[in-house]
């Protein structure tokens, strides 16, 4: 392993942010971004990443490669879940265990726009699919959390009890899935003719607003570690160890696929994050 280049990477503005934001919470600073800035921030950032992704995707096409990718990491999202609720339940009762195979098995937008930025700083080429992979993994995973969570509780009748209408709006009409299909099928559409014309919103402001956004990830992740304490050893096992192994998992399947160095970073970033969002469905009465 390149050390420097292990070392080049952590000395990265947006890591530093993060890193700044962290210390400042530990330190009890009164460092704060008001709260309606880092919804905008993260709706900036799927906006710019949906939108190149589709200018890539129209340029690229769609090829065997690309649907094939598409349906592992489809195949990912609902499988993710299952053995999670499995090893989760041995500890937990089957709701808190469901959103936690739900958050697992779903995927972070943070983490996929910070690999997008590393990849783009290494000059590491990506496809433009796996942003519409990301969006598609978003929503899987919440419906195998709840229909497990409600399998198991005793006080339903099954899945049958479900409000399937506003479980599938939940999980495939929230936010962040419509922000980045939309921009991706915008970005495919106007490849051709709006591309260079949006470069100086799309392109040029992405990384300070990154650095802004991981800067307020940095402050909240340091003041919920106490969280991460209470949880117990059990889970804190399954928190560190849950990611790298479905990271590795998708290092292989990007093997056997034969994906290219980036698609394959993001796979195992999609395959190995958690989303922080996906539990809320799971309250659906």
């Amino acid at each position: 392993m390149d050390l420097s280049l292990v070392i080049d990477n952590l000395l990265n503005a947006p890591v530093l942010f993060f890193l700044l934001g962290a210390a400042a919470a530990w330190v009890k600073s009164d460092l704060e971004i008001p709260s309606p800035i880092p919804k905008l921030l993260s709706l900036y950032l799927l906006l710019s990443i949906g939108f190149r992704g589709g200018v890539e995707l129209a340029h690229g096409g769609l090829s065997a490669g690309v649907l094939t990718m598409l349906g592992v990491c489809v195949a990912m999202a609902l499988l993710v879940p299952l053995w999670s609720f499995f090893i989760v339940r041995l500890r937990l009762d089957a709701a808190n265990a469901a959103a936690i195979a739900a958050t697992y098995g779903s995927v972070s937008a943070v983490t996929f726009v910070t690999a997008v930025n590393f990849l783009r700083q290494s000059n590491v080429p990506f496809g433009g699919h796996m942003v519409a992979a990301m969006a598609l993994m978003e929503s899987p995973a919440i419906v195998v959390g709840i229909v497990l969570a409600r399998m198991n509780d005793r006080d339903t009748t099954g899945p049958s009890y479900l409000p399937w209408g506003k479980v599938f709006h939940e999980a495939f009409l929230n936010g962040a899935v419509v922000l980045l299909l939309g921009s991706l099928v915008i970005g495919a559409i106007t490849a051709n003719k709006d591309a260079k014309s949006l470069a100086a919103f799309v392109d040029h402001p992405f990384k300070g607003v990154l650095c802004l956004f991981l800067l307020d990830m940095g402050l909240v992740a340091a003041r919920r570690m106490g969280d991460l304490r209470r949880s117990g050893l059990f889970l804190g096992l399954f928190a560190v160890t849950a990611p790298m192994a479905h990271a590795l998992m998708g290092i292989g399947l990007a093997k056997l696929i034969g994906a290219g160095a980036g698609d394959a970073l993001l796979l195992a970033v999609l395959c190995g994050s958690a989303s922080y969002t996906s539990q809320s469905p799971l309250r659906c009465d």
